[in-house]
């Protein structure tokens, strides 16, 4: 079987990872390829990584507002690629994404991973995503509760199936050297535990909070230092915030790095202040890593954290409780250790790559069985024809991926 993935990679990051761990995964005899829309030429990141595991990975020369012409390539590749299956992964993914498989005659599968409504123009995309995602012919679901607001969303439940990202554990294998004096090298005072944040610093995921909660944790242990990775349109704000409650030096934004994987296992917590998630992957990857969380309790996240068996989960939009749970973890380090151990084992148990690949295999091979024995006709007949999918893209500006 050809898988080909479809999505709008701006870098290498969670879900980027996962896509590429699902393909390593997959049976011998399954191929996959991966495009990209170009997003101005940022998709290279992403791609480089597919080929450094032996995937072909293509850019899209069209994007939009070329929308009939991106439509039209991207039909032409998936017939010339002889693609048996697309798998789209954000918004724009999913709609052009729909159009063109159909052009093709292969079925399409969404991944839904969340939405953030991080602006006025991403919340009218993802309008739009929920719509046409009941066109599908499945939509995957990375967590019960994606799984609940697709279905609220008017995709039928017999499309809808849940499958979990899945914890990347060979990267954090317990021979692996954590960097601890690379990560502590981002302070000046080099602070003898460390607290480690990660992800887009935009409003949902909540990072303001986290500084607020840092006044409070650095009082009861002042010789604790924070640490961010990732960035946003929340950052210049965010700044500002650690200034002005006399954080400098003792909260660092670090930006993104290719070093996470080294970097992580040496921080002594990990916290995720969001107010709305999918599946998040810095949960798995702290598990993976043997490192206990702090998490809200939104989305996919209790999914993967057990209430203080495997870290603590507090109420969103309180930073009061985030300080008190990471006070109590830094206050036990016997507590702490233990919890991480338990993330780890849970990782291991539940969160593999192979039983997400073997999933996939499973519906993927279902779905391709059904389409071949179906015209396209009568498949499609309910569905919004091309024109009207392509006359609601038109008013809205320039779509970009919305994955968490």
């Amino acid at each position: 079987m050809h898988v080909v993935h479809l999505t709008a990679s701006t870098m290498f990051g969670g879900p980027e990872r996962q896509m590429l761990g699902l393909a390593e995964a997959l049976p011998a005899d399954s191929r996959t390829t991966f495009l990209s829309f170009a997003e101005g030429g940022r998709c290279s990141a992403f791609l480089d990584a597919v080929r450094a595991k032996g995937f072909d990975g293509h850019s899209l020369a069209n994007d939009f507002p070329k929308v009939r012409s991106t439509i039209r390539e991207l039909a032409d590749r998936l017939e010339s690629l002889r693609a048996d299956v697309l798998i789209s992964h954000g918004y724009k993914a999913n709609i052009l994404g729909r159009i063109a498989a159909r052009r093709a005659g292969i079925p399409i599968v969404g991944v839904s991973r969340g939405w953030t409504g991080e602006n006025w123009k991403v919340r009218q995309y993802e309008r739009l995503d929920r719509f046409h995602l009941r066109f599908l012919d499945r939509v995957i679901a990375v967590s019960d509760a994606q799984a609940a607001k697709v279905l609220r969303a008017g995709v039928p439940a017999e499309r809808v199936r849940v499958i979990r990202n899945s914890s990347r554990l060979a990267a954090f294998e317990t021979n692996a050297t954590p960097d601890a004096d690379g990560l502590r090298s981002y302070f000046p005072n080099r602070p003898k535990r460390i607290i480690l944040s990660a992800g887009r610093l935009s409003p949902e995921k909540g990072f303001g909070l986290l500084v607020d909660a840092a006044v409070h944790v650095l009082q009861r242990h002042p010789d604790t230092g924070l640490i961010h990775f990732g960035d946003g349109l929340e950052r210049p704000a965010i700044e500002s915030a650690i200034r002005e409650r006399n954080l400098t030096g003792r909260f660092v934004l670090a930006g993104f790095t290719d070093r996470l994987d080294a970097l992580l296992p040496a921080a002594d917590l990990v916290v995720l202040p969001s107010y709305t998630e999918g599946m998040p992957n810095v949960l798995l990857e702290a598990g993976a890593a043997g490192v206990a969380c702090v998490a809200t309790r939104v989305g996919g996240s209790p999914e993967v954290v057990s209430d203080r068996e495997s870290g603590l989960l507090v109420q969103p939009g309180d930073p009061g409780a985030i300080a008190s749970a990471i006070d109590e973890l830094l206050s036990d380090d016997a507590l702490r250790t233990a919890m991480g151990r338990a993330a780890r084992s849970r990782m291991l148990a539940e969160f593999s790559f192979a039983a997400q690949a073997n999933a996939y295999a499973s519906l993927l091979e279902s779905i391709v069985s059904v389409t071949e024995s179906e015209s396209c006709p009568a498949r499609f007949a309910n569905e919004p024809t091309p024109s009207d999918a392509t006359f609601a893209l038109a008013p809205c500006g320039s779509p970009s991926s919305s994955t968490t």
